[in-house]
C-alpha cells in the first residue's frame, strides 16, 4: 500500500532503496539506521563525505529507435519470456512468477515460472506456478478495480466525480482547506492526505473492517486538494467506501458482482480470508525461494490492495479495459472508458506539473517509446505486481512475483526488465525523441532555481513518524552547465542526470523518464516525477544538514555522560577523593535524570519506529511513556543551565564546566529535535 520513498507494502511505485523489494525489512532498516546512527559515537566523528557528480551520460542521436519490432504473437512472446524469466528467478532467488499478455481482444499467453509452493516448509514436492490456477496478491493493482467500480456508478449517474464527497459519507472527514475533496481527487491521489501506517497489513488472519479503518485516526490533510500528487491508500479506501455507501452493497460484494464477474474474473476476489473455493489455490508468499512461506496478508483497507487473482483473470481485466466484452455486458461503456483513461487533472489545478506524467481516473501514465501506456503497480510484503495496457495498440501485460528475492532491488528490477523489455521489443519508437527546445541561458536560470534538497510528497508530517523523512531524501544540483543531477534519481537508487527539453520539463539524459517543475515566487515548489508523486523542498529547519548533526552530536554527548557516571564513581573511590560539594546537588541530580530520560527516549523511539514500520502495533501506553521520557529530557534544560551557572560561579574547573555546557547543549539539541519533528505531539496516531 505504501509507495515512495522506500518501497513499502501496497505501493504502486517502489522507490529504491526505495516505491518494495524487501519493503518492510528495508523500511525498518532505514528507521533503525536513523535511531542507531544517532547513538553511534564513531559515526559522529566521521567527516562529511563528498559526493562526486556522475559523469555526463552520452545522448545517442535517437535513443532506442528501432523500425523493426518483433511480431507480438503467442509464439514470439513465449520464447521471449522463457528466455528471460527462468534465469532471472534463479539469479534473484524469487520463488515464482506469473505473466499474462493480451492483444486484439485475446489472451496471447499466460505463463507460470518457478513455484507457487517451494515445499520448503514441509519437505513436500514443489508445486510449479500455474497461471490459470494459482492466485497471486495484486497489491495496489487492486486500486484499478476500485476505480472501475467508481466509474460504473458515475456512468449510472449515482456518483459525481466533482461533488464534495462529504455528501456520500456517514462520518466527518477532517479537512484543513476550504476546497472540497472530490472523487476526482481521490482517484488521482490529490486529496492532500498524509501517509498512515497503522492497520496497513495484518498477518494474524484477522478480517478487515473498511469503515472502522477509515474512521479510526484518519490522516491529516496536508495539501490543498487537487494541487499536489501524493499517493494515498486512505484516499482510495474512501473511494471504495463511497461505492459501498451509494450502492448499498458491501464493497467486496459489489466488485465481485459488478466488476470481477462482468470481466470474466471468476477466480478472483477481494474477500479476506479467501473463500473456501479459492483457499487452496493461492500461491505462498516468500522472502526468497529458500525461506519459509509467509502468512496470508490481510489488507486493512481492502479497496487499496486486497485483490487476489490468477494471471489469466488479470488478462481478462486488461481486455475489459481495452473494450472487449467477456459476457455480453461491457465493464464500462466506450465513453466512460475514454474518460477513465485520459488525464484527469490539468494545469488549472496542477500548474506546470501537468506537463509531466499525470494520473488518469485510476491509472498512471507510463508512456514509453512514444506509445501511450496506462498502468499500475502494487506491492504487499511478499507479492510484487504490475499491470500495463496500451489503449491505442490494444495490448497489455501483467506480471506478478511471489517473493522479494535475495537482493533489495530484485523484485523491482525484474518487473522493470519485463515491462521495459516488452515495450522495446514489441512497441519500439518510430521516431527520435523530441529535441531540446530551451536556450542555454534560460536552462541555466531554471537549473539554479531547482538546486536543493527534496523529500517525497508521500510523507508523514503531523506525527512522530515525521522523523523518518530524514532518510530517502533527494539532492538536486546543477551539473555540466545547465543539467540537473538527482541523487538518487527519481524511481532509482542511482544518480540520474536530466536536461530541460521545454520550459520546466526535464528528461533523463540517455533515457525517457520525464519530470516537471512548478515554480512560484522564484522558487521550485514541487517536482513531479511520477503520476502520483512529487518531490517537495525540505524546510530549512528540517534539513538533514542541520537535524542529523544536531541529534547525532547530542546523542553522543548524552551517552558519554551516562557512561561517565560509573567510571567517575570508581575513579573517585580508588583515588580516595572526597565526595562532591553538596552545593548544587539538586541541579546535578535533576540534570542526570534528564540525561537518562533523553537517552531512554531515543532508544524508545528507535524501537517504536522499527516496530511500526515492520507493521507491528505499538501500544499507546508505550508511546506515551517514551514521550514522558522525552519531556523529562527537554525540561532538564533548566537544571542543566543552573548547574552550568553554578560551575562557573564556583570555578569548578574547565573540564567540569565544559562537561556541564555540553550536557546543556545536548539536552537542548534533543529537545529541539523532539519539538521540530513532532515527537511530543499530542496525537500519537500513525
Amino acid at each position: 500500500m505504501f509507495h515512495e520513498d522506500a518501497p513499502d507494502p501496497l505501493t504502486s511505485r517502489p522507490r529504491p532503496p526505495r516505491s518494495g523489494s524487501r519493503p518492510l525489512r528495508r523500511v525498518a532498516f532505514l528507521a533503525a539506521l536513523f535511531a542507531v546512527a544517532a547513538t553511534a559515537v564513531a559515526g559522529c566523528g566521521a567527516g562529511t563525505s563528498q559526493t562526486t557528480p556522475a559523469p555526463p551520460v552520452a545522448v545517442p542521436a535517437a535513443p532506442g529507435v528501432s523500425t523493426d519490432p518483433a511480431a507480438l504473437n503467442g509464439r514470439d512472446v513465449n520464447a521471449w519470456l522463457d528466455g528471460l524469466l527462468p534465469a532471472a528467478l534463479q539469479r534473484t532467488g524469487i520463488a515464482g512468477a506469473a505473466v499474462a499478455v493480451v492483444r486484439d481482444g485475446k489472451i496471447l499467453t499466460a505463463r507460470g515460472y518457478g513455484h507457487a509452493d517451494t515445499g520448503t516448509d514441509d519437505g513436500a514436492v514443489p508445486v510449479p506456478v500455474d497461471p490459470d490456477r494459482h492466485l497471486f496478491r495484486a497489491g495496489s493493482v487492486s486500486k484499478l478495480v476500485t476505480a472501475t467500480a467508481v466509474m460504473q456508478l458515475v456512468e449510472k449517474g449515482q456518483l459525481d466525480l466533482d461533488a464534495d464527497i462529504r455528501g456520500y459519507l456517514d462520518f466527518t472527514l477532517p479537512r484543513s482547506f476550504d476546497r472540497a475533496i472530490t472523487l476526482r481527487h481521490l482517484l488521482t491521489h490529490t486529496a492532500g492526505f498524509e501517509e498512515r501506517v497503522a492497520g496497513l497489513i495484518d498477518l494474524t488472519g484477522a478480517g478487515a473492517d473498511l469503515r472502522k479503518a477509515l474512521v479510526t485516526d484518519p490522516p491529516e490533510q496536508i495539501y490543498e486538494p487537487g494541487t499536489v500528487p501524493a499517493y494515498s491508500n486512505y484516499g482510495n479506501g474512501l473511494a471504495g467506501y463511497i461505492v459501498e455507501r451509494v450502492s448499498g452493497t458491501r464493497f467486496e460484494e459489489y466488485v465481485e458482482r459488478n466488476v470481477l464477474a462482468r470481466a470474466g474474473m471468476t477466480s478472483s476476489t477481494f474477500a479476506q480470508p479467501l473463500p473456501p473455493r479459492l483457499r487452496d489455490r493461492v500461491s505462498n508468499g516468500y522472502d526468497d525461494a529458500s525461506a519459509p512461506a509467509a502468512s496470508f496478508e490481510t489488507v486493512g483497507v481492502p479497496p487499496a490492495g486486497a485483490l487476489t487473482a490468477p494471471a489469466t483473470d488479470m488478462a481478462r481485466f486488461m481486455l475489459a479495459h481495452l473494450g472487449t466484452e467477456a459476457g455480453g455486458v461491457p465493464l464500462l461503456s466506450p465513453p466512460t472508458l475514454e474518460l477513465m483513461h485520459r488525464p484527469a487533472l490539468d494545469a488549472a489545478s496542477l500548474g506546470t506539473l501537468a506537463d509531466g506524467p499525470r494520473m488518469t481516473l485510476g491509472f498512471f501514465e507510463e508512456d514509453r517509446n512514444g506509445h501511450r501506456i496506462l498502468g499500475h503497480g502494487g506491492d504487499t510484503n511478499y507479492f510484487h505486481s504490475h499491470l500495463q495496457i496500451y489503449p491505442d495498440d490494444r495490448a497489455g501485460i501483467f506480471i506478478s512475483l511471489n517473493s522479494n528475492g535475495r537482493g533489495a532491488m530484485d523484485s523491482h528490477d525484474l518487473r522493470q526488465a519485463v515491462l521495459s523489455g516488452f515495450a522495446d521489443r514489441y512497441f519500439p519508437p518510430t521516431k527520435p525523441l523530441p529535441v531540446r527546445a530551451v536556450d542555454a541561458a534560460t536552462t541555466a536560470e531554471h537549473a539554479a532555481l531547482a538546486a536543493g534538497t527534496y523529500e517525497s510528497s508521500r510523507a508523514m508530517r503531523s506525527t512522530f513518524l515525521t522523523a523518518i523523512g530524514l532518510v530517502g531524501r533527494t539532492t538536486v544540483s546543477v551539473h555540466d552547465g545547465g543539467r540537473l543531477l538527482f541523487e538518487p534519481g527519481p524511481l532509482s537508487d542511482s544518480p540520474a542526470l536530466y536536461e530541460e527539453i521545454t520550459p520546466h520539463v526535464w528528461r533523463e539524459v540517455g533515457g525517457q523518464r520525464v519530470i516537471s517543475m512548478r515554480v512560484a515566487d522564484g522558487r521550485v515548489r514541487a517536482i513531479g516525477f511520477d503520476s502520483a508523486f512529487a518531490l517537495l523542498p525540505v524546510e530549512p529547519a528540517r534539513s538533514s544538514a542541520l537535524a542529523v548533526p544536531v541529534i547525532a552530536a547530542s546523542t553522543v554527548v548524552l551517552v558519554l555522560a551516562v557512561l561517565s557516571w560509573p567510571v567517575g564513581a570508581v575513579v573517585r573511590r580508588r583515588l580516595g577523593r572526597a565526595p562532591r560539594d553538596p552545593a548544587g546537588r539538586t541541579a546535578r541530580v535533576l540534570s542526570r535524570v534528564a540525561v537518562a530520560g533523553a537517552v531512554l527516549a531515543l532508544v524508545g523511539w528507535g524501537v517504536s519506529i522499527v516496530s511500526i514500520m515492520g507493521l507491528q502495533d505499538v501500544p499507546s501506553a508505550a508511546l506515551r511513556a517514551v514521550q514522558a521520557l522525552q519531556l523529562i529530557g527537554l525540561l532538564g534544560v533548566l537544571p542543566a543551565a543552573v548547574r552550568l551557572v553554578d560551575d562557573i560561579r564556583r570555578r569548578a574547573g574547565w573540564h567540569r564546566t565544559a562537561a556541564s555546557g555540553l550536557i546543556l547543549l545536548a539536552l537542548a539539541g534533543t529537545g529541539w529535535f523532539a519539538v521540530e519533528f513532532m515527537l511530543l505531539a499530542p496525537d500519537i496516531s500513525y
